[in-house]
C-alpha cells in the first residue's frame, strides 16, 4: 500500500514537472518562411513576424502606386488618340483638344503622362521587393534582444605621456 503511495505521489510530480523533462523543441523565426510568404502574399511575411502595422503600409502603396499608374494610363490614352486624330490628315476625325493644346503639347503631354504611368508601375514593383525584404530583416532580427541595459559613459580622465614628466588630458568612452 506504502509503494503504491509512493508511485502515485512520483507519477504526480513527473506529471506536474513533465516539460521541465520534456526534450523542448523551440522551432526558429525562419527568414525564408517569411520572404516567401511575402512573396506569395504581400504583407503576410509582416504577419508571420507579428508587425501588424506595417500591413496596411504596404497596401496603401500598392494601391497608390496602381491608382496612379492606372490614371496615368487613361490620360496617356486621351492625349494619345488626340494626337493621333490630329496628325492622321483625316477632315472627319477631330479632338476634344482642339483649341486647347498644339500638336507639340499634346505630345509632351502623352509622353509625360507614359513616363507617370511607367514611374507608378516601377514604384509598385519596388513596394512589392521591399516589402519581401523587410519581411526578411524582420525575421533575422525577430528573437534580436532590445532592452533599456544601453547605456554610453563619457568621461575626462588625465592620463601620462609618453615622457614621464608630461600629462595629457583624454576622454574615455565606455559602452555598454
Amino acid at each position: 500500500m506504502f509503494q503504491r503511495k509512493i508511485a502515485l505521489l512520483l507519477f504526480i510530480l513527473m506529471s506536474c514537472n513533465a516539460p521541465v523533462f520534456a526534450q523542448v523543441n523551440v522551432q526558429e523565426h525562419s527568414p525564408k518562411k517569411a520572404s516567401i510568404s511575402s512573396a506569395i502574399l504581400p504583407g503576410s511575411g509582416q504577419y508571420y513576424n507579428e508587425k501588424y502595422w506595417k500591413i496596411p503600409v504596404i497596401y496603401v502603396g500598392l494601391a497608390a502606386a496602381l491608382y496612379s499608374a492606372n490614371q496615368n494610363q487613361s490620360k496617356y490614352t486621351d492625349y494619345h488618340q488626340a494626337y493621333e486624330f490630329r496628325t492622321d490628315e483625316d477632315p472627319n476625325t477631330t479632338d476634344e483638344y482642339v483649341d486647347q493644346y498644339t500638336d507639340a503639347n499634346l505630345l509632351t503631354l502623352k509622353n509625360n503622362h507614359r513616363n507617370n504611368r511607367d514611374l507608378g508601375y516601377i514604384l509598385c514593383v519596388g513596394i512589392y521587393l521591399l516589402n519581401i525584404i523587410d519581411a526578411s530583416v524582420d525575421a533575422h532580427l525577430f528573437k534580436f534582444n532590445v532592452n533599456d541595459d544601453i547605456s554610453l559613459n563619457l568621461q575626462p580622465k588625465i592620463m601620462q605621456g609618453t615622457q614621464e614628466n608630461t600629462l595629457a588630458l583624454s576622454l574615455k568612452l565606455n559602452w555598454n
